[in-house]
């Protein structure tokens, strides 16, 4: 789909281009435009790219074709920018990333992008309410595009922040069979995020530092301020993969001492067993056979009882010699 507002000389307001109306929009140097082509279709965006703007093949083929982390190229009438924008996944606790190619020029914005972004969306609605926004320039265009996208990175943020915490509490309280995959699945987004910021850090400090034909110099500082969003941003994240991985360390930990515990029971009552075990296989000897006849009743039935009282005494006494030990070691 292509998508093309005007804000033309003659009034305030944007309106709806067709694209058989490009070429002569862009002939009038006072006019803005902005081009935005949504979903698939290099077949057709392409001669729209190469033959009605003159991009380098180089440039539309990375565009349309190839993936990129965020980046920056200077192709002196033009910019070709890499940002992206992202949304949270709650339920299934993952990052989704989607590219924006843009291609800023003296009197245009070209966005593309396969998949729905909420942020532009919201900035052509805005731009569709108010026009008087545009009146500075396509590069201020930009920047307002670049900080909606990236203030979308906070509700993000805090999204992953908030199962973070609820997972170390559960790690504290009763942790399941689903918290170690859970708590995986949340350091793979903090990752994911981290490979975005980064890059699209450095895109911004180049956009607020360097000097390109088609940025004016009094609207580099407003690039500064997203950058220095930017910058909050990643070590808000990076604050995050740390709780992340305090909560892994926990859940290690706690699984660590229940198994301890666990084998600390089985111990004793293995300890505890093992007399039992002895005087059952002793006396089922055959001890009383031809070589050696119980004289009475009376005397086996003593015999009986004495074997009795000794295995119940036994584990007792090995119980109260083995509570006294762990007590001891405990101060």
């Amino acid at each position: 789909m292509i998508r093309i507002l005007c804000r033309s000389t003659q009034g305030a307001a944007m309106i709806e281009l067709e694209p058989a109306q490009l070429a002569n929009a862009l002939k009038v140097k006072r006019n803005l435009i902005w081009v935005d082509l949504n979903g698939e279709g290099a077949e057709d965006y392409q001669p729209l790219l190469t033959e009605t703007f003159g991009f380098h093949p180089l440039a539309v083929e990375d565009a349309l074709i190839e993936t990129h982390l965020p980046k920056i190229d200077d192709w002196d009438e033009y910019l070709y920018l890499v940002l992206y924008a992202v949304d949270f996944e709650r339920v299934q606790l993952e990052v989704d990333s989607h590219e924006v190619d843009i291609f800023l020029g003296p009197n245009y914005l070209v966005t593309h992008h396969t998949e729905h972004v909420n942020a532009i969306e919201r900035l052509r609605s805005i731009y569709l309410r108010d026009a008087r926004r545009l009146q500075r320039g396509a590069d201020y265009l930009l920047f307002e595009l670049a900080d909606t996208i990236v203030a979308d990175f906070m509700p993000c943020l805090d999204a992953l922040d908030e199962v973070a915490n609820d997972l170390e509490d559960e790690v504290f309280s009763e942790p399941t069979k689903g918290t170690l995959p859970r708590i995986f699945m949340l350091k793979r987004a903090a990752i994911q995020l981290r490979r975005i910021l980064s890059p699209q850090r450095e895109v911004l400090n180049r956009l607020a530092r360097d000097e390109y034909r088609v940025v004016d110099a009094r609207e580099r500082v407003y690039f500064r301020g997203v950058y220095d969003h930017l910058v909050r941003l990643h070590d808000i994240n990076e604050g995050l993969r740390d709780l992340i991985g305090g909560a892994l360390d926990i859940y290690l930990s706690a699984v660590s001492n229940r198994l301890n515990e666990v084998m600390r029971i089985l111990t004793m009552v293995t300890v505890l067993g093992l007399p039992l075990t002895f005087f059952t296989g002793f006396f089922g000897m055959n001890f009383f056979g031809s070589t050696y006849e119980v004289p009475a009743p009376l005397e086996a039935r003593l015999l009986f009882l004495s074997a009795m009282l000794l295995m119940i005494i036994t584990p007792l006494v090995l119980y109260l010699l083995l509570k006294q030990y762990v007590r001891r070691k405990r101060l």
